[in-house]
């Protein structure tokens, strides 16, 4: 059923669990995984001019390829994994590679947060729902007790 998953990271720790799913599923169904990080080219818009963006956009490649190869690094033996480091928005991005005749899966994370955390902030995961011409599965990756949502997490602690 699935030849090739999409799994976009941000190098965080949280996106593991998006990707222990990702694995158990390629292991299932003997696909490859692609795992891609988007560099934002946004980001840079709020810096002053005299900026040397040259630094930045190479620290933030590296991040990038610090973020794939944790990726390979968690893979199983038996799981393929292929990287890639893009640059872009980053929902644009991921939509452009879910594709049908690219990937037949995504797996992202999710941090569920809600109310004006998510209107501020958006939501990545939201858009590529939105957008992609191929099933999305979005994994709970925050800290939160299952079915509980990050605001209402939030609340009870104060």
């Amino acid at each position: 059923m699935y030849d090739c998953i999409l799994v976009p990271t941000d190098g965080s720790p949280e996106v593991e669990r998006a990707l222990e799913h990702a694995f158990d599923l390629a292991q299932a169904h003997h696909a490859t995984v692609r795992a891609i990080y988007v560099v934002s080219v946004a980001g840079y818009g709020g810096l002053p001019m005299e900026t040397p963006l040259d630094g930045i956009a190479g620290a933030l490649r590296e991040e990038g390829e610090a973020a794939v190869e944790r990726v390979e690094e968690l893979a199983p033996t038996d799981v393929e994994v292929e990287t890639r480091v893009l640059e872009g928005s980053p929902s644009r991005v991921i939509v452009e590679h879910a594709q049908p005749d690219e990937c037949d899966l995504v797996v992202m994370g999710t941090h569920g947060r809600g109310g004006i955390d998510r209107l501020l902030l958006g939501s990545v995961t939201e858009r590529v729902v939105r957008h992609a011409p191929i099933p999305v599965l979005t994994v709970r990756v925050d800290s939160s007790e299952p079915g509980e949502r990050a605001d209402e997490k939030q609340l009870a602690a104060e």
